[in-house]
Formats: structure tokens, C-alpha cells, sequence
């Protein structure tokens, strides 16, 4: 199976945490929308005719396409790629847009699943996000989710976002558990380079929050989602039974993907491919044949660093078997020093084959990961 994501790079403002290729200026936004079903026929050979069964609308603010161009863009990957049953369509949508009238017409067109960016229900945090929406408005967005016809629905949320919002944290959980949603997708504030925050924290406007108040959010948001029935099944991303997120776990397992837009991400296990992130350029590439890309061919090392990575991420863990049948690599052995250190530590453990992270361990999980990863000229591996 495979799956198709379409970056949709336009917002109505720029959060100030954001680092997404994205732009305010919707002036070509119906143009770069042409050239993204353009795009999609260009690439149809891409995933090999396999069965798609996901398709991710994400961005950006999806939820700013008008109906004319979801239609034409469903239509068009309809037209040249091969769905499987029951394929899982997603559209990230804002709390702004959502609406009885644009909920009727995603479901018309076969939207079923939303992921909606709500972030806090704090009206004092959202705005120091520089978020579109209040807490208002995201409440009201449930409560018209609840009574259309998507019923499978993921939330985003915010955590570590200042040294004293604990309290707000938990009032946060509070209100999405009310809701029951289908599933909840929880990050970590980071701050970029190339964001407002970012820019902030160079001029000392802000600090970093600590690394021991973020663990606490993220254990406290572990004990009380799990008491509440919710698999915790990828570091940032709990879910009622049966309602993982197929797209996503897709990326984990290694999966074929097709990334269509400015920024988009490809990989087809052998390579990746990264669509330029310039909406001109992108246009300008689209319209005279061709798609501006680079291109990373996958080393042997690349894959079996991937497979450590994306497994450690999730809760079936690392597969050491499978490691041992594609790539005749025996991580146990090579990394035995670190992998008993760390079990010792309480960071990971075995289980029929599988290097899985403790809930301590997740906390450092890119960490671990590195650690475990091979360089490209280890012996054996030239």
C-alpha cells in the first residue's frame, strides 16, 4: 500500500512556532492549485501502480481550498491512481474554517478524517502563538464536528509551551478528552531558526523552557490519556483502539509515499525527493514540463538508519529480524554495549525481536537513535 500527500502552502497568518513552507499571499493560490493536479499526473508512475490507501491534504491550511479545487483534485488522483478500499482521505483543517457548510462538502467528497490544529484551548497562549482562532472557536468547531457526518477525527495540541502552563496543560487535556476524540497528536513546542519565535530567542525576548518541564507535560499527558483508554502508539500520537492514523503510520513502516506541491517530501525505497519549497518556482517548473526536485538515493546504511529511527517512534519498536532479513544486519551485535546500557538504564527493552522505547526512553528518543545508527563506512557496510 501507498499513500499520496498534497502540500497545500498557503495561510491566513504565520504562527509564530511554524517552519513549514508556507506563504500569507493567496494571490496564486488557484494557479499552484492547477499545477498540483498537473503535478499529479506527471507523477503517476511514482508509487508503481501499487494501491493508495491513504491520501493527506495537509500544510499549510488545507482548509483554504475552496470546493471547486478539492473536487478537481480528488477527481484527478482518482482518474490516474489505482485506491484501495476503504482509503483513508485526511484534511488538516483550522478551527476557523470549520463550518456546517464546508463539513457537508468534504464528506460529499470523501473526506473522512479530519486533523484539526487547535494547539490550546487557552485564549492567552493562542495568542501568543499568533494563532487565528480563540478558544471559542475551537470549541465551537467540535461541537459542529460532532454533529456532522466525519466522525474520525485527530486533534493537535501543544505542549512545553512556557515554564508555567502546567495548569493550562492539564485544562487542555481536559477539554479535548471531553470531546472523545477519535485521536490526539501532542508536540512539543520546539523553537527553529527561521521562525518568529526563533527570532525572538536570538534577541532574548524569550527562553527556551526547561527540558525537565517538558517531560513533565509529556509524562502527565501519557498517564492520564492511557487511564482514558488511548494507545499510545507513536511518540506524539495517542488514539482510541482502530483509529490510528493510517497516513502517518505509513511514513513509520517504511512505506511508499508521493509528495504532491512546493516542499513535498517522495520516497519510494529507493530514493527521496524533495519538491522545491519556492510557490514560483514550483509554478514555473510545473508549467514548462518538468518538476524542480532534489533527489537523495537511499545507501544501504540510509535504510538501515531509517528503520531504526521510524521503529524506535512507534510502539512495535525496531525490528531486529527484519533488519537481519534485508539488510543481513545485526544491530544486537553492533550496538550491544549502548542496547545493554540502556536497558540497564531502563530506556529500552527486547521483546520477541523488538528494540522497544520505555516511556523514559521516548523522552530522548532522538538521542537513542543516534547512538544506534551506523556511519556509511563502518566495516562490513562499504
Amino acid at each position: 500500500m501507498a499513500g499520496i500527500y498534497i502540500h497545500i502552502p498557503y495561510c491566513r497568518q504565520a504562527c509564530n512556532y511554524c517552519d513549514f513552507h508556507f506563504s500569507t499571499n493567496l494571490d496564486s493560490k488557484s494557479l499552484l492549485m492547477e499545477c498540483i493536479n498537473q503535478e499529479l499526473v506527471m507523477q503517476q508512475e511514482y508509487l508503481s501502480k501499487e494501491p493508495v490507501s491513504s491520501i493527506y491534504f495537509g500544510g499549510g491550511t488545507p482548509s483554504l481550498m475552496s470546493s471547486k479545487e478539492l473536487n478537481a483534485t480528488l477527481e484527478t488522483i482518482a482518474n490516474y491512481y489505482s485506491l484501495a478500499d476503504n482509503v483513508e482521505i485526511t484534511i488538516e483543517a483550522n478551527p476557523e474554517n470549520i463550518n456546517d457548510e464546508n463539513l457537508g462538502h468534504y464528506y460529499d467528497e470523501g473526506i473522512n478524517r479530519l486533523s484539526l490544529g487547535v494547539q490550546s484551548f487557552n485564549d492567552r497562549l493562542l495568542r501568543y502563538l499568533n494563532r487565528v482562532h480563540s478558544s471559542s472557536e475551537a470549541i465551537a468547531s467540535l461541537e459542529c464536528i460532532e454533529k456532522s457526518n466525519i466522525n474520525n477525527y485527530s486533534l493537535d495540541l501543544i505542549f512545553g509551551i512556557s515554564e508555567d502552563d502546567h495548569d493550562i496543560w492539564a485544562e487542555d487535556l481536559d477539554t479535548a478528552i471531553a470531546f472523545k476524540p477519535n485521536h490526539l497528536s501532542l508536540y512539543n513546542l520546539t523553537i527553529e531558526d527561521s521562525t518568529v519565535f526563533g527570532n525572538w530567542l536570538k534577541k532574548g525576548k524569550i527562553q527556551l523552557v526547561s527540558e525537565e518541564h517538558s517531560a513533565e507535560g509529556y509524562e502527565y499527558a501519557h498517564s492520564l490519556l492511557t487511564s482514558k483508554g488511548y494507545d499510545h502508539y507513536e511518540i506524539s500520537n495517542y488514539c482510541l483502539p482502530r483509529h490510528h492514523s493510517h497516513h502517518n503510520t505509513s511514513y513509520w513502516n517504511n512505506e511508499k509515499y508521493l509528495g504532491i506541491g512546493p516542499g513535498a517530501h517522495s520516497f519510494n525505497v529507493v530514493s527521496r525527493q524533495f519538491n522545491v519549497n519556492n510557490n514560483a518556482k514550483y509554478i514555473e517548473s510545473i508549467k514548462s514540463g518538468e518538476i524542480a526536485y532534489s533527489l537523495e538515493t537511499l545507501t544501504r546504511s540510509d535504510k538501515i538508519n531509517e528503520q531504526i529511527m521510524t521503529g524506535l517512534r512507534t510502539k512495535w519498536g525496531c525490528d531486529l529480524q527484519a533488519l537481519k532479513d534485508h539488510f543481513q544486519f545485526d544491530l544486537i551485535k553492533r550496538r550491544h554495549s549502548i542496547i545493554d546500557e540502556l536497558i540497564r538504564k531502563n530506556f529500552m527493552l527486547i521483546n520477541e525481536e523488538k528494540l522497544i522505547l520505555t516511556l523514559p526512553g521516548q523522552l530522548i528518543a532522538d538521542h537513542i537513535s543516534s547512538e544506534l545508527m551506523i556511519e556509511p563506512l563502518e566495516p562490513d557496510l562499504v
